[in-house]
């Protein structure tokens, strides 16, 4: 990459990191990229998008997409860099900035080479990926349109600038959100056998729905179900009608996605009926596990190495990602790239190693490339 274009996508990235924006909001930092790819002649998709960028670069079959997210999170920056967020409490602790520079580095290579597609580069800038919603918004809108495969990718704070990580399989965790109900009969605190306490009840929920990892499913299948929010209750000698928690769960597979919701909904209503209260389960499912295909993760690993990243051998995560809804449409694979932080994602004092967006900017490009060269030949 010449210099010029090394700039201009720092430069993105600082802008992006000093105004950051939340999932669905993202309106200036739509603007700006749109900026940005216009300055490069870059043709801009218009499917109706309220946040986010669709662009395209080549012409004609077959299409790869390659997808960057935008958002940002609720959080207030504490780090000491000198662009740090101007936005109070809103900060990119998750590194969508650099994820949308490192695409844009990626298209004005591309862009540079146009004559030389073998087909089309589809660019998705997309929008809210920390509520989970931005993926459906743009499949809705037909951003996969004749799309044949997409590439994906996500910095890791755990790896140094030169080390990828990806895998076949699994990638990421299938994430669901519950909520539980219990009702019972409300009583004085002196006399709990005239009422139903659904606190002991809830408790024992807790401690019941522990055993669906360590004995309902296989020890080989990764599975948390994690009760976060307990509320009952609101004086010292009064046994309350209603308890209310919530929680996640998280597994790998469809199938043991699957059996652990039947079995979360058994234990919670046999107990409830036992101790002859009324309990309801709310499910909420949230995006799907990352389920990589192996010729494009292993496409993704040869052209990593040809760029000097060190291989990093990957095990499944039980965090999410929306770039799973992609592929239950599409094949492809997602992949993470070093930025080689001290703070974790989510973290108020995270802060990128910048020097990673060029190198990671020139690999994608070249894997781009390669990538419409493999879908041409498997016509």
């Amino acid at each position: 990459m010449h210099q010029p274009i090394a700039q201009t996508i720092h430069q993105l990235f600082v802008t992006l990191h000093q105004h950051p924006e939340l999932s669905n909001q993202e309106f200036e930092t739509t603007k700006i990229l749109k900026t940005y790819l216009e300055k490069a002649n870059i043709k801009i998709i218009e499917l109706g998008a309220k946040t986010g960028v669709i662009a395209e670069i080549g012409t004609g079959s077959p299409i790869l997409a390659l997808r960057a997210d935008i958002d940002a999170l609720p959080i207030h920056e504490q780090t000491n860099c000198d662009y740090r967020s101007q936005n109070k409490n809103v900060m990119h602790a998750c590194g969508h900035d650099v994820h949308a520079s490192i695409l844009m580095g990626a298209a004005y290579l591309l862009k540079e080479h146009e004559k030389d597609l073998t087909g089309t580069i589809r660019l998705l800038f997309q929008p809210a990926e920390e509520n989970f919603s931005g993926a459906l918004q743009f499949i809705k809108i037909g951003a996969l349109k004749g799309v044949d495969a997409i590439l994906g990718l996500h910095n890791n704070p755990n790896l140094t600038i030169n080390q990828m990580a990806s895998r076949a399989g699994p990638f990421s965790a299938n994430v669901d959100r519950i909520e539980i109900t219990i009702t019972g009969v409300g009583a004085h605190a002196a006399r709990p056998e005239s009422g139903i306490d659904p606190i002991v009840i809830g408790a024992q929920i807790v401690n019941a729905i522990q055993t669906i990892s360590s004995r309902s499913v296989s020890g080989l299948d990764a599975v948390i179900v994690s009760i976060t929010k307990f509320e009952g209750g609101n004086t010292w000698n009064v046994i309350p009608e209603k308890v209310e928690m919530e929680g996640t769960v998280r597994t790998l597979t469809p199938k043991i996605r699957t059996k652990v919701k039947q079995q979360l909904a058994s234990i919670i209503e046999n107990i409830a009926i036992a101790m002859g209260a009324k309990a309801e389960l709310k499910w909420f499912e949230g995006p799907p596990s990352i389920i990589n295909v192996e010729n494009w993760v292993e496409l993704a690993k040869n052209i990593a190495r040809q760029e000097g990243y060190e291989i990093i051998d990957f095990q499944p995560q039980l965090g999410g990602e929306d770039f799973a809804h992609y592929l239950h449409h599409v094949p492809g694979a997602f992949i993470n790239l070093g930025s080689q932080s001290p703070y974790a994602l989510h973290h108020p004092k995270f802060q990128i190693n910048s020097d990673m967006i060029t190198p990671a900017a020139n690999y994608l490009a070249k894997l781009a490339k390669q990538a419409l060269i493999q879908l041409e030949q498997s016509k």
